[in-house]
């Protein structure tokens, strides 16, 4: 009775210590994200009209959105980082009614941070001060965040357009982390390759 009695505390005891340690990780995730949510205030400047759209890629359905949208505003550019393949994106703004001239595909991007990285530069030389941001609903939270801090760097804001799913919001850890990579980026101009993958591995 007693070895049943201890075993119980035992595992009463690891739980409690479980449930500790969760509580402290969870405490540092949210102090960071509101580091970053401070630097992307920061960052913000007045707003200002936007002079184009910017489309994360990831699934068909962003680019389907993105040519509905553009049909509401003809005139702006369009940019689709590493979406679609381009015979796939080009056919649904082709049958969209929106000229390939208005349509920019890239597809430097591996992942959400280097969605802004590898276009940031292009974009502040064509003069763009302010863009729509077009992503799934479930990934917007990660994509304003890290796009605040990169996007925010070279001046250019950023409107957030969510496309509605039933996905489940991605976790609060991986804002997190690719927001402390996008500083990492803004302070070394490296994306911090490594931590994706590690973090990925998780």
């Amino acid at each position: 009775m007693s070895k049943q009695l201890g075993r119980t505390v035992n595992r009463r005891v690891v739980r409690r210590r479980r449930l500790a340690r969760q509580r402290r990780r969870r405490g540092v995730w949210l102090l960071c994200l509101a580091g970053l949510m401070g630097l992307a205030l920061w960052l913000h400047h007045p707003a200002m009209p936007p002079q184009g759209v910017l489309v994360l890629g990831g699934e068909p359905q962003r680019e389907k959105f993105a040519a509905a949208f553009a049909q509401e505003y003809p005139q702006l550019p369009i940019w689709v980082s590493s979406g679609s393949n381009p015979e796939y994106a080009e056919w649904v703004f082709a049958e969209a009614g929106i000229s390939s001239k208005r349509f920019h595909l890239d597809y430097q991007a591996v992942d959400t941070l280097t969605n802004f990285t590898t276009l940031v530069d292009d974009l502040k030389a064509e003069g763009i001060e302010s863009l729509y941001l077009i992503t799934s609903d479930y990934h917007m939270r990660r994509a304003r965040l890290v796009g605040q801090v990169v996007m925010g760097s070279r001046g250019i804001q950023l409107h957030a357009i969510a496309i509605p799913s039933e996905e489940p919001a991605e976790p609060l850890e991986k804002a997190v982390a690719d927001g402390l990579r996008a500083l990492w980026w803004l302070a070394t101009g490296s994306t911090g390759e490594t931590w994706r993958q590690e973090f990925s591995q998780r």
